[in-house]
């Protein structure tokens, strides 16, 4: 989701790689879920988080969709992101005492906050300067209220296995839905939902095996730019 604000607006102004130390320690949050109310529509995933939940709650994406997801336009792409209760606001994940049921296997933006993905100009990917995708890490100074944060490494706050390969996996699908976006205007209303249609089925609601992630990431990415001519 693309935000119409800038970065000194919302940050401390400073960007961060993975091996960077940055204030964000909250103290395994005690008792603290401020971060899972109120967010309407804002977590959105991707096809990692859908395997995560998929694969470790064993549910199909469209038994989530029942209950705990939902489908929302974001910048022109149909996408799922994490449903709200409509009572509370309170994340339908939350267990009765507040916390997170889902902690381990909890979406790429949850794992983030209070930090952010800043996205380089696409035009340094097309002049060679930055591969298409190229992202670092902001710190959002006005969205997590705990006080007294400690310093932890960037890598270690995102807590992702293989991390390398996650960031090059982000760059992609980044990179991939950005593409799609610009090429949506130029089309007819029919063939604008056809598209979302086969990216919607490609990416998520197609089950994926509990094997390799990755793998099953990239055939399904070959198959999508063949399909589209990306």
């Amino acid at each position: 989701m693309k935000r119409n604000v800038s970065l000194e607006e919302i940050s401390d102004g400073r960007l961060y790689d993975k091996n960077d130390m940055v204030r964000a320690g909250c103290g395994d949050c005690k008792g603290c879920s401020a971060c899972c109310h109120g967010m309407g529509e804002t977590i959105i995933l991707d096809p990692y988080d859908l395997w995560r939940l998929t694969v470790n709650l064993g549910v199909t994406a469209n038994g989530l969709l029942q209950e705990k997801l939902e489908l929302h336009v974001v910048d022109g792409m149909i996408l799922p992101n994490l449903r709200m209760n409509p009572t509370t606001s309170a994340c339908g994940f939350l267990d009765k005492e507040g916390r997170c049921s889902i902690h381990a296997y909890r979406p790429g933006i949850c794992r983030l906050f209070p930090l952010g993905r800043y996205y380089e100009d696409s035009a340094e990917a097309a002049s060679g300067i930055r591969e298409a995708g190229y992202f670092r890490y902001f710190l959002q100074v006005h969205e997590c209220p705990m006080p007294n944060k400690t310093k932890v490494k960037v890598g270690k706050w995102v807590d992702t296995p293989q991390l390398e390969q996650y960031e090059a996996y982000i760059r992609k699908w980044h990179s991939f839905l950005e593409t799609v976006e610009k090429m949506l205007p130029q089309m007819p209303e029919e063939q604008v939902k056809n598209v979302n249609l086969f990216v919607l089925k490609l990416f998520f609601l197609k089950p994926y095996e509990a094997g390799d992630f990755y793998s099953q990431f990239q055939e399904r990415m070959t198959m999508a730019r063949d399909v589209l001519e990306l």
